[in-house]
């Protein structure tokens, strides 16, 4: 897989049937290493190294439903509260960052109502911040540090 955008962390890797698999330390199993898990990997350990939030906060890959449809997150941050805090959508290297993702995160955080976004392919980071009553958001340069409230 390809450097990434983030520092380096320590991942544990196997290799079965001639798959390389990473092994994910918030649903504590080793799942097939494909380039969007690759960033999402990269994305769970900045949050809990870099950004101190704690491992049972994180939710990785789970069900929604969007306007009868099914769709997945990629990574949730619940606060101390069990709110969501933080929503990311993950997206391969190759994938550019545009309008149509923005768009995605958007009818996601519909639902989930996330008071922080964060969009990335592993290159470039784009980060809101969530105004629900002046139904705005505002970019930031990163997402803050974990703070027990």
């Amino acid at each position: 897989m390809q450097p990434l955008n983030f520092p380096p962390y320590p991942f544990r890797f196997k290799n079965r049937e001639n798959k390389i698999y990473i092994f994910d330390v918030i649903r504590k199993k080793f799942v097939v290493l494909q380039p969007e898990e690759w960033v999402r990997q990269h994305v769970v350990h900045n949050l809990i190294s870099d950004k101190n939030y704690p491992k049972a906060h994180i939710n990785v890959e789970k069900q929604l439903l969007i306007n009868n449809l099914k769709k997945r997150y990629d990574v949730v941050v619940f606060n101390p509260n069990g709110c969501i805090e933080i929503l990311v959508e993950c997206k391969s290297p190759e994938i550019k960052i545009d309008q149509v993702v923005f768009d995605q995160i958007a009818r996601y955080n519909l639902l989930l109502k996330a008071k922080y976004l964060m969009v990335t392919n592993g290159m470039d980071h784009f980060f809101c911040c969530m105004d629900f009553e002046k139904e705005q958001y505002s970019f930031l340069t990163d997402i803050p540090v974990y703070s027990p409230r």
